[in-house]
This record gives C-alpha cells, structure tokens and sequence, in this order.
C-alpha cells in the first residue's frame, strides 16, 4: 500500500481514474492509498527456485541483483500475469515475450528486473498521489519487512527522485502497541508515540543519487505498459 496520512478523505474522478481509495485511521484521519503487488513475484520465484533444490534467501537474492546488469527487462508487477502463484519466473519469461522484450538471465537478473519494475511503480503511483494532494511530496516512508530491502529502497530514492526513510520493520505490531499506549494513558498522543518509536528504532535513510539512469526506462515502461 502506498499512500499518505490525511484529515480528510479525497474522492474526486481523478482518484477514482487513478484508482485510490481512502481507508479510515486514528483520531479521524485517512489512508489515501493505492495498491501495489509489491515482492509477491520475488517471494514466488524464491518458492519455485526452492522447489527446484535452490534454497536462496532474500540477501542472497538482493546481492545477485546487485551483480546483474539493469534494466534488462521492464516488467508490470501490477498485471494479471503475475496474479496467480506458480513458476513465476517461466511467466515473466512469457509475459517479456509477449511485450517484445529479451527475458532477463538467471537469477540475479531475474530479482533485479522484479525490483526495477517496483521502484518505477512506486515512482507512477507517488506521481499520481502528488497529483492528488496539490503539492511535492519530499519523504517516502517504506515500513515492514520489506524495509530490509536496502536494494530496492535505493532503487526507489533513485527512480522517484525522493528521500526514502526505512523502518522499522515491525510496524503493525508497533502501531498496536502504540495505540495501547495511548488507551492507557502511558502515552499522551499519536505525535509523543511516534518520536518513542523514531527514538527506539534507528531508520535508514536512502538520498536520491542516480536519478538520470532512471529516467529513460521510465518513459520506456509506460510506453510498454500504459498507465
């Protein structure tokens, strides 16, 4: 999910055509939010790659596509393709195949074409929320597990020309907890909970720092893959 906190809801024809829709939070705010597909296609390769007898893990994962050359292919992680579980990689060789492109070479090209195409989705779907708020937004906030993904959190500064903060990694729990807090008294209000938590769980921070690379295969996705 990939939003912004807000006062109020916003529901015009444009986050209808953008496809957003408002969730309710705490103390009356709202989720303003899209869905992405998000590492469901790397967790499915790793569950076919492990079938096979290749047990990787996602460091091991991370540091192959490190190795591998970019932009080997430009892949929707959006689309009806990648919906259903089985043998994903055999269905992005298909679905390359299918838009005109080489398939990516082994494994390490294979995760870094998954992680490509979700930074340049992060970058369409930030585009469109910016659109929606009426102004830049200069912070991106990638909580839970995939967090950890310190490749794709540069790829992510990098693409949407944005400062990525990582962490921490076990935001729902903490969001209960927090909320507890409050409930009891042990905290005063959202604003005091959420400088404990920054105060208890170091971020990572991610700058922008090769944002030219990016800007060919975007314009090179949405050719590939209206949006």
């Amino acid at each position: 999910m990939l939003g912004v906190e807000s006062d109020k809801p916003i529901i015009s024809d444009k986050s209808l055509q953008y496809n957003f829709t408002n969730e309710g939070g705490v103390f009356g705010s709202f989720r303003v939010l899209t869905n992405i597909a998000g590492l469901w296609m790397i967790q499915e390769c790793r569950r076919h790659w492990s079938g096979e007898g290749e047990d990787l893990d996602y460091t091991e994962l991370v540091e192959l596509a490190e190795e591998a050359p970019p932009f080997a292919a430009l892949i929707d992680s959006d689309h009806g393709d990648f919906a259903m579980a089985g043998n994903m990689p055999e269905k992005i060789r298909r679905y390359c195949e299918k838009t005109g492109q080489e398939s990516p070479q082994g494994k390490g090209s294979m995760a870094r074409t998954i992680f490509e195409g979700l930074a340049m989705k992060y970058r369409f779907a930030l585009e469109r929320l910016q659109d929606l708020c009426g102004g830049k937004l200069d912070t991106l906030h990638i909580v839970g597990g995939g967090s950890q993904n310190r490749l794709l959190n540069q790829m992510t500064a990098d693409a949407a020309g944005i400062t990525v903060l990582a962490g921490p990694v076990e935001a729902t729990s903490l969001g209960n907890i927090l909320m507890q807090l409050i409930a009891c008294g042990k905290c005063s209000d959202l604003d005091q909970g959420r400088a404990l938590i920054r105060k208890s769980f170091p971020l990572e921070r991610y700058e922008p720092s090769n944002e030219e690379a990016w800007h060919e295969p975007c314009r090179r996705f949405k050719c590939i893959h209206p949006i």
